[in-house]
């Protein structure tokens, strides 16, 4: 296991999160709703242990903003209220003790140390996009 810290654009919240071996790359996601949230074509995320993230500064300043995702169940996205930047979501239907990382967000995200592991929602990518790790149409088989 490895830490890795994180900070928003603005550095109003900061963390760090333990990743396993096997969750030290990026899941990319395709999904219409990441798109229009990052108002990017896909969202850097690895799905992690909630207690494998630890908010060092900022946590009661963070919004939630939640919605309802394919699955009919909340999604609750926790972002700074100062700068907007998605530090990490809950989806209902994973269960209480697992979360959405913004992996993006993390040092090693920025600087290429972590590469691309899968993505997910390939049937949303755009067609000029080109695939780079192993692509599930919506979510990886479980």
């Amino acid at each position: 296991m490895t830490s890795y810290q994180g900070k928003c654009h603005c550095g109003n919240t900061e963390w760090s999160a333990t990743l396993d071996k096997e969750q030290q790359g990026h899941i990319l996601c395709h999904c219409d709703t990441c798109k229009i949230l990052s108002g990017s074509v896909f969202t850097l995320n690895q799905i992690i242990p909630k207690s494998a993230l630890k908010i060092s500064k900022g946590e009661s300043s963070l919004g939630k903003y939640t919605y309802y995702g394919e699955s009919g169940k909340g999604v609750h996205c926790y972002f700074c209220k100062n700068c907007t930047s998605h530090v990490y979501h809950h989806q209902e239907v994973m269960g209480d003790d697992k979360i959405v990382l913004r992996t993006g967000l993390l040092k090693e995200g920025l600087d290429g140390t972590l590469k691309p592991a899968a993505e997910i929602f390939g049937k949303a990518r755009l067609g000029w996009e080109k695939e780079v790790a192993t692509t599930f149409d919506t979510l990886p088989p479980s």
